[in-house]
């Protein structure tokens, strides 16, 4: 199993990350973010009208939704004009300027073997189903490229995932198949090789076959082992996609502040969810959440994650995707400069999904795809 394991520098620690070979150059600079533009002289605008412009230049790359297995349980919606009580629909999308969603396609947690095999393709399928039939407003994207040009022809960029670990069933071979269907993220916990203890050998072998791919592991709600080891062997950067910060609000899924620095040490990214019971009740209590993410992690680590149309309640003015620029304002009145919003909003999401895209390129030319099972590494 010795050419299984040569890519895992084993002193590696988490928030230590080497560089990545480039042997072909593939890895170009990353430009800074564009400034909004602002008159000389002109006078200030007002918060809310400052967060408008913002979202035009740089549109919210929302982390979470629930919205495949929301649209599954209804019997009726209506996405095109917002007649139907969801959370986020087109109208709403662009009410609070979203230019891109990770649509979860996580099944209940009750489900496992070959059933959350097949209720995670399904989802999938609902998915590509519903962007197709809404060609007008939402575009598939599985890369920051495609993201980007869905944003520039004015779509909603939607990506697949993340999903739960269960999908894969325990075989390298579905993680492929499932990424051939646009599959982004998927989260790394409720397994016999991502758990309480932390990644086992084939766990470790499914996140560099994930970074073979250019598939994002989201470590929000795996345990800190499972984080911080998966920190250390992923040579992509990681996703929590549901994660708020502890210090400011107690509750398992915000990390602590020093998971928080190594977070920010490997260039991961938090998302912070727009969710009562991690992160307040108010727009303000988010904003506390974000300004300690972005303190201690860094401006480059932090992002935004909606948890729209799922079972969590929001904080007040939150209610709905359309409430994007209130929380913009928010950060515009306590000081925040423009570049790090621009990171916060698109940026930084953006750099995440193509670092994951140049980390595959680059290790497909130095790695075939993996053939290990489970039960050769684990026993």
């Amino acid at each position: 199993m010795a050419d299984l394991q040569d890519d895992l520098d084993p002193t590696a620690e988490a928030g230590v990350v080497e560089p990545l070979p480039d042997p072909a150059g593939l890895l170009p600079e990353i430009p800074e973010p564009l400034p909004v533009p602002h008159l000389e002289g002109a006078p200030a605008a007002a918060p809310e009208s400052r967060a408008r412009a913002l979202l035009d230049a740089h549109p919210v790359a929302d982390g979470y939704s629930g919205l495949p297995w929301t649209l599954r349980e209804l019997p009726w919606h209506d996405f095109e004009t917002g007649d139907s009580g969801l959370e986020s629909d087109i109208p709403r999308l662009r009410a609070g300027g979203v230019g891109a969603q990770l649509w979860s396609v996580h099944v209940p947690e009750v489900l496992s073997g070959d059933r959350a095999v097949a209720e995670t393709l399904e989802q999938i399928d609902f998915v590509q189903r519903l962007v197709r039939a809404h060609p007008e407003g939402l575009r598939l994207a599985r890369d920051a490229s495609e993201a980007a040009d869905a944003r520039n022809c004015g779509r909603v960029a939607t990506l697949i995932g993340p999903a739960r670990a269960a999908a894969l069933g325990d075989s390298l071979g579905t993680l492929r198949a499932l990424r051939t269907l646009g599959l982004c993220a998927l989260t790394l916990s409720g397994t016999s090789w991502a758990g309480p203890g932390g990644l086992t050998a084939f766990g470790e072998e499914v996140v560099r076959e994930m970074n073979r791919l250019g598939v994002l592991a989201d470590l929000s709600g795996a345990s800190e082992a499972t984080a911080r080891r998966a920190l250390a062997v992923s040579k992509a950067p990681v996703l929590f996609t549901r994660s708020g910060a502890r210090a400011v609000r107690e509750h398992p899924v915000n990390l602590p502040d020093d998971l928080l620095a190594a977070v920010g040490g490997a260039k991961g990214l938090c998302l912070v969810p727009l969710a009562v019971e991690q992160t307040g009740g108010s727009v303000g209590d988010v904003a506390d959440h974000l300004d300690h993410v972005r303190r201690v992690a860094g401006p480059q680590c932090v992002g935004l994650s909606g948890t729209y149309d799922t079972p969590h309640p929001h904080p007040e003015g939150l209610a709905d995707t359309a409430g994007y620029p209130r929380l913009i304002a928010e950060l515009l009145e306590r000081g925040w400069p423009e570049a790090d919003i621009a990171l916060l909003t698109w940026g930084n999401m953006q750099r995440a999904l193509r670092e994951a895209d140049f980390t595959a390129r680059a290790t497909r030319l130095r790695r075939a795809a993996s053939t290990a099972r489970r039960e050769q590494l684990d026993g």
